[in-house]
């Protein structure tokens, strides 16, 4: 049988894509190949990084620590929390309940919700309201002798977001004890996405933005096409176009902060989020990258060992 020859494979050089956020493609390469227990070795001994089986219980065990603590000790616990998150906030209204601990002294504070073309926030009856899910799927989840008070969840809305990171503050006393996050496809951090709203040159000034309403990144929209509350079908067209935000000062201004990185699409191995976790953590502090600046700051991140794994040009696998 004749086969025809190929030539050994070549690299290619191109400039990536106008919208692409990150474009040097000689860092994406040098992050790309690390892997592993190596993600863990960062040159700041504040920013903690463990690969982990499933980082899911611990996060979930983390929260029911501190909550259970502001209740025994009776002080306040104010937290930054992302939406939606059933699969850890189900468990961990659950522990809540089964220990009866009271949540009379606990602040959340959903970190985003989506808004309209002219910039309105989305009500909490949508049904793909990020507030909704939180309130559903955990405040309303914990039974009503333990829930923490309504006057306690705050989220996004018309009435309050124009002084949504001074609630933050104030509510804090001087900031959140907990932000915990998990980054988007941008490497964004709530919705702070790399766009003309938020990037600035200078890093410091970057980190005093508050909350903003932006316009979103389009790789954010194709991102949250795929979840599960838009049909996971590339529906593009059904996720709004804005959304209203926390700022990086909500973040850095928090006195705690816990990120974690296991997003995979659908369980497969495929992974929008394996190379940019890659960026987030051994990549520069940009704007283009915004949950980078987590390496600046004390922060414990749990990246799964899905995520964890290496990857490269697999010339026969498919989507």
């Amino acid at each position: 049988m004749n086969f025809i020859k190929v030539d050994p494979p070549t690299d290619f050089d191109f400039i990536p894509a106008d919208f692409v956020p990150f474009k040097d493609r000689e860092v994406c390469e040098r992050v790309r190949k690390i892997s592993g227990k190596d993600l863990e070795k960062h040159p700041n001994p504040d920013f903690k990084i463990e690969v982990h089986l499933n980082p899911h219980p611990v996060v979930i065990g983390h929260l029911f620590t501190r909550i259970k603590e502001s209740y025994e000790q009776d002080k306040k616990f104010t937290v930054i929390l992302g939406n939606p998150e059933p699969e850890t906030y189900l468990p961990l209204a659950s522990l809540i309940n089964y220990h009866r601990v009271n949540c009379r002294n606990v602040h959340i504070f959903a970190m985003d919700e989506w808004a309209d073309q002219d910039g309105n926030i989305a009500p909490i009856t949508y049904k793909a309201s990020l507030a909704r899910s939180m309130i559903k799927y955990f405040v309303y989840a914990i039974d009503p002798e333990l829930r923490m008070p309504m006057e306690n969840v705050h989220y996004p809305t018309k009435e309050n977001f124009s002084s949504y990171s001074q609630m933050i503050v104030d509510i804090g006393e001087g900031g959140a004890d907990l932000c915990y996050s998990s980054p988007g496809w941008t490497g964004h951090i709530a919705f702070v996405d790399p766009v003309e709203e938020f990037i600035v040159e200078d890093i410091n000034e970057y980190l005093k933005q508050t909350a903003k309403i932006i316009k979103l990144h389009p790789m954010t929209i194709m991102q949250n096409s795929l979840h599960g509350i838009f049909g996971q079908s590339g529906y593009i067209a059904a996720v709004p176009p804005k959304a209203a935000t926390i700022g990086p000062f909500d973040v850095a201004n928090a006195r705690e902060r816990i990120e974690i990185h296991s997003l995979l699409t659908n369980d497969t191995f495929s992974s929008w989020q394996r190379m940019v976790s890659r960026l987030i953590l051994h990549g520069p502090v940009t704007p283009l990258v915004p949950s980078s600046i987590l390496q600046l700051m004390k922060t414990q991140v749990y990246v799964s060992e899905e995520i964890a794994k290496p990857f490269d040009f697999w010339e026969t696998v498919g989507y």
